[in-house]
């Protein structure tokens, strides 16, 4: 079975020091022990998909530092990081491809790197992580650049970021640093941000304005599956100007991937309510284990077909230009 992996990180030593140390504030101990693996582009990394079987991982810049960083700086990362990624590709360009980093800070610098990243360099798509110093893809800001993915056809890969410093303070202060860390990220708020981040761009109407929109996001789905049905009953009778249900625009504009997920629990809820063919492989790697994720999917109690489809035919789907 062909496996495409779509949340597959890397983060060149020299641009994480570039964007500055700081900004490592907000990751622990089992976050940076990852970081050799994600400066590698070439032969480790290559040893591990081939362990694995893993045929092509899609590349995305672990840019949660980036993202935040003023304009200026922001867009020369961007620039270098892409570059870098795109490098890799032309090495290897069976077996990786990229998801195109973009400077949300400045959103008309960001819509000229996409068209760049797309055009030029051969992305097959973009990763924003979450919300920019507070700004959600919802406000009206962010336009200009979903205007741009959805002209492109290319899918925005969503994963999450970093709490703003309120959020962080409110939510996770009086706690055990190294727990506090944990909860606020993999341990839950990655997971909950996100997916509230969905629900956001529903009733802020984003998908009435660009209804070709694709959204992708990781970790089975970021809590929604297991609560779509309550926020579809809470939510669609209050959001004026929406088409059909809340329900309804997740299952036409959102694709979700397995990564960093494991069990076969989640991934049964999920294929109850997205449908197999909304479900994407991913392992999350280096920080999800790659031969772990690709032995969870073809001993899944799911039927061969489904798994074919979450495996590699979903992704040669959506990414048109694998």
């Amino acid at each position: 079975m062909k496996f495409i992996g779509l949340e597959e990180h890397m983060m060149p030593a020299e641009i994480i020091q570039a964007a500055g140390v700081d900004g490592l504030a907000m990751m622990d101990a089992p976050y940076l022990a990852g970081l050799n693996d994600l400066a590698d582009g070439g032969d480790a990394r290559l040893q591990v998909m081939d362990d694995a079987t893993i045929d092509v991982q899609v590349l995305s810049a672990a840019a949660h530092l980036v993202q935040c960083l003023p304009p200026g700086p922001a867009t020369d990362l961007s620039r270098r990081l892409n570059d870098t990624m795109a490098s890799v590709v032309d090495k290897h360009p069976d077996r990786f491809r990229f998801f195109v980093t973009l400077p949300t800070t400045d959103p008309a610098a960001a819509v000229a790197e996409l068209n760049r990243g797309v055009e030029e360099l051969g992305a097959v798509g973009t990763m924003i992580h979450g919300q920019t110093n507070g700004v959600f893809l919802d406000d009206p800001s962010m336009r200009p650049i979903l205007a741009e993915v959805e002209r492109l056809g290319i899918p925005i890969y969503l994963h999450p970021g970093f709490p703003p410093p309120e959020v962080y303070k409110a939510y996770y202060s009086g706690l055990d640093e190294t727990v506090a860390k944990m909860l606020s990220t993999g341990g839950w708020g990655w997971h909950a941000e996100t997916g509230m981040h969905i629900l956001r761009m529903v009733a802020g109407l984003v998908f009435e304005r660009f209804p070709t929109l694709q959204i992708v996001v990781g970790h089975m789905g970021e809590n929604l599956p297991f609560s779509l049905a309550r926020a579809d009953e809470w939510l669609t009778p209050r959001i004026k100007g929406l088409s059909g249900s809340v329900a309804d625009q997740i299952l036409e504009h959102v694709h979700i991937t397995i990564s960093a997920y494991t069990t076969a629990a989640p991934l049964l809820c999920a294929l109850q309510v997205m449908g197999a063919d909304r479900i994407l492989f991913a392992v999350d790697y280096p920080f999800g284990n790659s031969a772990t994720t690709v032995e969870f999917l073809q001993n899944a109690p799911i039927s061969p077909a489904d798994k074919e489809k979450i495996a590699h035919g979903n992704a040669e789907a959506l990414l048109k230009r694998l």
